[in-house]
């Protein structure tokens, strides 16, 4: 097992905690990140936040999406985590995206897998991630 701190909560998206009870949220031992009863529960978040980020504040594209994820003025680099996002997903940082429709958002999910923790997860964990994103959007 990977001694990433996404992996080991379920939540390759390093979610910070802020209140919020997700659906197949769970208690954990971090006191900052949620912590996902399955890795499926933690990759539909991420789709999850992605559709509202588009949805709510207009982010429609890798970068804008990104920018708002890791935001420099957190001491992310933010600059190198789109740049990564979009040569490993294969989709222009500053294409229109859907984001209900999974052969967009899925290369985008795993490439942003890779640069919060450093792997990727199972075809499994993705197919049951977007089943309950589809089901539970809300």
């Amino acid at each position: 097992m990977s001694n990433a701190r996404g992996i080991r909560n379920n939540n390759p998206g390093n979610i910070r905690k802020d209140g919020s009870v997700w659906r197949g949220e769970v208690a954990g031992p971090d006191k900052s990140f949620k912590t996902f009863e399955t890795m499926a529960w933690g990759i539909r978040a991420i789709y999850h936040l992605l559709n509202n980020y588009r949805l709510l504040y207009g982010c429609d594209t890798i970068e804008k999406m990104i920018r708002r994820w890791a935001p420099p003025e957190d001491g992310n680099d933010t600059e190198s985590y789109i740049s990564t996002v979009a040569n490993l997903s294969g989709v222009p940082r500053t294409s229109r995206l859907t984001t209900t429709d999974r052969s967009v958002m899925e290369p985008i999910v795993r490439a942003m897998l890779r640069v919060e923790t450093g792997m990727d997860v199972s075809a499994a964990d993705y197919n049951q991630a977007w089943e309950r994103f589809l089901k539970h959007k809300k």
